[in-house]
Parts: C-alpha cells; structure tokens; sequence
C-alpha cells in the first residue's frame, strides 16, 4: 500500500467541479461529464454562479456553499478567479485541487508569473495541494475519474505521468488500439506543487502500476529526478520521453509548461545511468510500452522469424540484426523434423523461414512456429503476417482465421516470447469497406484479446526486443 500523499488525494469522496457549464464546447462540461459518464461513485459537485443545474445535477453558485465537505476540485475557471476560489476550498477542507486553468508562468509574461506564485502561496497557507495548472489533471478509470472522452473504462497495469495533457489523452487512446490499460494517468502541465518526482516517487509505490511511462518537458531539481528516477526504476521499467530535444522544441516547450530543456545527450546518459530507458518517440514509448505489458522477459537475442515472402524475410533478417538480434541458422534438428513430415524443400528452409516456398505441401507458417517455440536455440519469436497483395479474399480470410487461432494456442502452449508483425497502414475513406482491411483489423483485435504484442514492422519490434534483453540482462 502507497503512503505517498497521493494515495489519499485520488481516492477522493466527492469532487467539485469550478466553472462547471452546459455548454459542450467547455472543459467545464467535459470534466463533469467524465464523471457522470465513468462512473464516479462519489458525490458530484458542478460550480457555476450562471446556472441552476449542469447535466441534471443540482449546481452551486460557489464552493463555500456545497453542503458539507469536498475532498477534491477541478477549476476550469480562469486564472483571474483562482485564488477566490482556493479561499473557498480553504472552508471547505479541500485536500487537492486539479487546476486545468492555465495562462500563468507558460505566457512569458511576469504578472502572470507573479499570480502563479501567488497561488502556490494561498494554497500552502491552507493546506491544500495542487495538481498543474495548466494540465488535464487525472485519469483513473478505477474510480470513474477521466479527462478525455472514448478512453477505455477498464484497468491496467501502466502509469503514465505527462507533463502534456492533449499528448496524454492522445498517447492513451492510441494504446489501447494496442491492447495496453492504464492505472492512472496524470497531466501535470506547469508543475507548480506536485511536480514530475512526486509522480515518479507516487507510482513507484503504487502497487496497481507496474509500469511507469513519463512524458517530460523539464524538471525542477536534476539532482532530486536522478534519485527519484533510480529509485522507480529499481523497482519496475520505467519509460521516459524527452520533449524539448532541438533548437525548435525548446523554444515549444517554454511556450507550452515554461520548463527548461537542457543537452540530449546529458539527459539520456543521466536516465540511463539511474536505470531506466529513454525513448527517442511517442512510436518507441508505445512499442516499449506494448512490450513490457505483454512479454515475459526475454532470455537472449537469438530470434526465430516465420512468414512472409522471400524480399521481406531478408528485409526482416537485416533489420533484426540490425537491432542488435542474432538471426541464428535453422538448427539441423527442426531441418530433420520438417523433412521427415515429407515436405520436400526441407533443404531451402531457413530462418527466416520463408513458408511461401512451401506451396501444397501442408506444412504451414504454424508449424514452423512451433517448431521453433520449442526449440531451446531461441529465445524469441517473430511472426509476420502482412497480407499478400495477390491474395483472394475466401481462401485468405479462411487461412488467415485458421492461423491467429493456432498462433493463439501456441502462445498458450508456450513461454516462449512471441511478437507480431502487422500491417496498420491508414486508409482512404473508401478503404475501410474492402475486405483485407477488415481483416486485418479483426485479426489485431483477435490478438489483443489474447494478450498478443503486435507491431508495424520487423523493425520496431527487434528494437523494443533488444530493449527488454538489455534491460532484462541489466536487472540481473
């Protein structure tokens, strides 16, 4: 059990939402309406001087006149009106108060700065703890508490802090294209209390994260980071994408949570001499995420790759050993097995294995697959199948289905890690009603339901492969 701070302030009892409204083109209607509609079992309180009611819930002209305590705020008021309503909140034993209101220290300009601090100064005085402003605030589906519409109401085992909040909401909503669900996610935007070591310290405790993804524009304390940096990532993978990285993106990230970049090559040294892993991209931190949520570790390099034409078995044999993978030769003993099965090009396989050779012989990508899964030369598995343009659609669809199916079995027949290859090419308007790109969504969502790590290319999965081996060989 967390006995972070934190832990109390997100389990709150009630919420108060400041600047509530019933106009759906606001943050204010959104983040009321994220707990109506994720199920916040709490009491709901929308604050609105302008209006009687806000989404059938009886509304309050300010928070001091909430009957009773509230344990949490959402201020979607402007930055003018914060410090009334931190005096408010001072009455009414608020523990924490999320401030999605923004246009402080990020526009450049001193006064605005100077309230910011303003603010921090009311706040400590009452004792109430702040998350941003100029953020998203906190996504929990567990307890009904979102900031984004359409992200999934379940579950998982990944904590993401960020201190973007439009990049959060994205960041989630492609993850769970891949299977991935999250414990919490928090958008902390300009830092102000609680600031990107408090998030790093809060889920290295959290015993619903097991897994800790950080989008950071800056920090506050490069010395108190590195500690807490270590400390997290003695314990679980910690993921950690830089912004700000160029001459441009630093110029961005003043403008956007007014931090401070500083040299790439000294922040990445840095998270990886505490033992975590910097990714270079929002791609390499959701291929890094994908595979720590789905894959045992990983042993060692040495890869077995199945599938695909005689062009992208070579290009998928360079690019995991690029990568750093050992495409080891075909072991003479699966040679035997498939010879004694009487397929007749037993001498042209290889690895990769390049089964479009096989023709008629009834010895398939799975078998092949199986073979290797449990052969004691590999440590990994690779498994592509991109659709093949000649294709037609009764025989494809059937193979296809009949495939994922004993792919399936096979992971569950196996400890062995496996990895999926699979096109995600974006589409026309007019291609989502063609039959191959229906396929291929139906049989990415069959391996996601079976907790099945796929990608876009041999490329980005050897790489995240590799990752987890040096991480794994790391933790030894």
């Amino acid at each position: 059990m967390s006995t972070h701070t934190l832990e109390e302030i997100l389990h709150p009892q009630s919420i108060a939402v400041a600047g509530a409204s019933s106009s759906t083109a606001t943050q204010g209607y959104g983040f009321t309406y994220h707990l109506l509609e994720y199920g916040f079992k709490g009491k709901i309180y929308p604050v609105n001087p302008r209006y009687q009611e806000v989404l059938g819930l009886k509304t309050y002209p300010s928070i001091r006149d909430i009957p009773g305590s509230v344990d949490y705020v959402i201020s979607a008021v402007p930055a003018s009106a914060v410090l009334n309503m931190l005096e408010d909140c001072s009455q009414k034993g608020v523990k924490c108060v999320h401030l999605f209101t923004g246009r402080f220290t990020e526009t450049g300009r001193r006064e605005s700065a100077e309230l910011e601090q303003e603010i921090l100064k009311q706040a400590r005085k009452s004792g109430i703890r702040l998350i941003g402003p100029n953020c998203m605030g906190v996504y929990y589906p567990k307890e009904g508490i979102s900031f984004g519409y359409d992200l999934p109401k379940e579950s998982g085992s990944v904590g993401l802090a960020s201190q973007s909040g439009g990049g959060a909401a994205i960041f989630v909503e492609l993850a769970a294209l891949r299977g991935i669900r999250f414990s919490k996610v928090i958008s902390y935007g300009n830092a102000l209390d609680f600031n990107e070591c408090d998030y790093l310290n809060y889920f290295s405790q959290d015993p619903e994260t097991k897994i800790i993804l950080m989008y950071v524009e800056g920090v506050r304390d490069g010395e108190r980071f590195f500690d807490a940096l270590r400390q997290a990532a003695a314990t679980k993978p910690v993921i950690v994408l830089k912004g700000g990285r160029g001459e441009s993106g630093t110029r961005a990230t003043a403008s956007h949570t007014a931090s401070l970049a500083g040299s790439m090559k000294i922040w990445e040294t840095m998270v990886t001499q505490a033992g975590a892993i910097p990714a270079r991209s929002q791609d390499e931190m959701m291929d890094l995420a994908v595979s720590f949520y789905f894959l045992p570790p990983i042993p060692g390099p040495r890869v077995g790759i199945v599938g695909g034409g005689g062009g992208p078995s070579v290009l998928a044999a360079d690019e995991c050993e690029e990568a750093g993978l050992d495409v080891i030769p075909l072991p003479a003993d699966i040679r035997e097995e498939v010879r004694s099965r009487g397929v007749p090009i037993w001498d042209w396989l290889g690895n990769p294995a390049d089964t479009s050779i096989m023709g008629d012989s009834g010895f398939t990508s799975n078998d092949m697959l199986l073979l290797m899964a449990r052969n004691q030369n590999f440590d990994l598995l690779i498994a592509n199948i991109h659709e093949v343009a000649l294709s037609v659609k009764e025989g494809t669809t059937l193979r296809r289905r009949e495939e994922v199916k004993e792919y399936i079995k096979m992971k569950k027949e196996s400890s062995k890690p496996l990895m999926i290859v699979i096109s995600d090419k974006s589409l026309g308007t007019k291609g989502y009603s063609h039959w191959r790109w229906k396929l291929t969504a139906e049989v990415r969502t069959s391996f996601m339901k079976a907790n099945i790590p796929f990608y876009p290319t041999h490329e980005r999965a050897a790489n995240s492969a590799r990752t987890l081996i040096d991480y794994y060989q790391r933790r030894k």
